[in-house]
């Protein structure tokens, strides 16, 4: 079947520029067709997609041919879900978005169509510097989506996330800089193509530096502790179906990338840094966890949860074990959809409580609101990992791939979830609570994604089948590496006298 992926990715920016010419009330329902039609394109390459077939859909054509840089976009094991994910979460945000009241629509209709290219970009992306442009690319929008229609301290909150942000990114361009350049062979052409870079070698020391910037940058995005600085203040201030996205949707590009990028191209670099990234990525599962635990505003109990939750994730990664590295994937997509789906739920409850988003405030919802309360029943079930769902598999594995006694750790960072859940839905009423049930709006978009977490649970080898073969290859050469260290230090042991 041909696939177009070009179609695919600038789907949505065309809407968005077509929305912003149509009148005030219809753009943004152009921007949600276009939406559609990319979550429809993303099921038929699900249908199609060959588990095992490497790249697939391939588009390479040169770009700046003089610096290396190819137009060049696939699809594999490791993208597959990434891409479903982002269609999935943009459908069901842009939907709630477009039922809202908005100021400038068209212009919010344009950032988010644009965001959702953006992110598309970074997963299909197969040119280390196309990954770059559209990982930058992706702050734009959602630079003008939280200081144009966030509240409170927005301008405080966008400046925060942009240093943060554009720091990371500053770090990264000058690693994919020096790693194109250092890979090239003497008298070859410089090539940024990632399939180039993963044949080609670079020196151990300069592999340590490049694999250390690339961190720096993807945990100021993931986020993880203790570069998360820019988390509280944005969270407070992003409207809700812009936060979902952002911390379901954005907040996995950076943890996907060191599976696709870093790993497969700099395995001893990597190997180096396994031991640093681990304790990074155990103590943001506790920080967060605790975290969650002491907060009273809704917000910020989900965003410390969310840190300890790809705290979890990264742990997976650099296990550099098969079992963890497909944990990791399969939790990125069960956290993804988990956590679009909490934060329209949160949008729910606020709206059910004068806007007030404090748990000492709010109680006693569930009393004349079964649907939403069993709908949100299943979501929080979900993040404590119960057997039958999606998260209950990742996790498995994930812990498999690491240590058996490191399940502290993932049941720690679900405590967050647990607590909103029985702080709005249970518990004596709050004083400004209007206790009614889920409207058909928001059920519309919130029944599928409960749907999909409970489908994931149930038949999570749909996933795991088509993403096994990539995230084994991933990880192949760093494993390779540690176990060649393993063995020199056996031999250094038996041979002491």
């Amino acid at each position: 079947m041909t696939i177009h992926l070009s179609i695919v990715l600038f789907l949505p920016l065309a809407t968005g520029l077509s929305g912003a010419l149509m009148p005030r009330g219809t753009g943004r329902w152009a921007v949600l067709a276009g939406t559609l039609a990319v979550l429809a394109y993303v099921v038929v390459i699900l249908v199609d997609f060959e588990p095992g077939g490497g790249l697939q859909y391939v588009t390479n054509d040169d770009w700046i041919p003089e610096l290396g840089i190819h137009y060049a976009l696939g699809v594999n094991g490791l993208s597959l879900f990434m891409i479903a994910l982002t269609a999935i979460g943009w459908v069901a945000c842009t939907f709630v978005a477009a039922f809202s009241e908005l100021e400038r629509p068209r212009l919010f209709f344009f950032h988010l169509a644009l965001a959702e290219t953006a992110v598309l970009g970074a997963f299909m992306a197969q040119d280390l510097a196309l990954f770059i442009v559209f990982f930058d690319l992706m702050l734009v929008p959602f630079y003008f989506l939280i200081g144009g229609w966030g509240s409170g301290d927005r301008v405080r909150a966008t400046t925060k996330f942009v240093i943060y942000t554009l720091s990371g990114s500053l770090l990264m361009m000058a690693a994919a800089i020096a790693l194109g350049v250092l890979a090239t062979p003497d008298g070859g052409s410089i090539s940024f193509l990632l399939s180039d870079l993963r044949e080609r070698s670079v020196p151990l020391g300069s592999q340590e530096w490049i694999v250390l910037l690339f961190a720096l940058a993807f945990f100021v995005k993931a986020p993880l502790f203790p570069l998360h600085g820019w988390v509280p203040d944005t969270y407070r201030a992003t409207s809700i179906p812009v936060l979902a996205l952002l911390s379901g949707v954005l907040s996995k590009v950076g943890v996907y990338a060191f599976l696709q990028i870093v790993l497969p191209i700099m395995p001893d670099g990597s190997q180096h840094w396994q031991e640093l990234f681990i304790v990074v990525a155990v103590f943001s599962i506790l920080y967060g966890s605790v975290l969650a635990f002491s907060q009273d505003n809704i917000r910020l109990v989900l965003a410390y949860s969310s840190i300890a939750q790809m705290g979890f994730i990264v742990l997976g990664i650099f296990a550099l074990e098969e079992k963890g590295a497909q944990g990791a994937l399969f939790q990125m997509l069960n956290h993804g959809i988990v956590t679009v789906a909490v934060f329209l739920i949160v949008g729910v409850i606020a709206a059910r409580a004068a806007g007030s988003e404090s748990l000492s405030e709010l109680g006693g919802m569930a009393f004349r609101a079964a649907v939403l309360a069993g709908l949100f029943l299943i979501i929080a079930l979900a993040t404590l990992a119960m057997p039958g769902s999606g998260n209950f598999i990742g996790e498995i594995l994930i812990l498999f791939g690491t240590f058996e006694n490191k399940l502290v750790y993932g049941l720690v960072a679900a405590v967050g979830v647990i607590r909103v859940y029985q702080g709005t839905m249970h518990g004596p009423v709050g004083p400004a609570v209007e206790s009614r049930d889920i409207d058909r709006m928001h059920l519309s978009a919130l029944a599928p994604l409960v749907a999909l977490v409970i489908a994931l649970g149930l038949y999570p080898n749909f996933v795991v089948h088509r993403t096994e073969q990539a995230t084994t290859g991933a990880i192949a050469g760093a494993r390779v590496v540690g176990a060649a260290q393993d063995a020199s230090a056996a031999q250094e042991v038996s041979a002491v006298p």
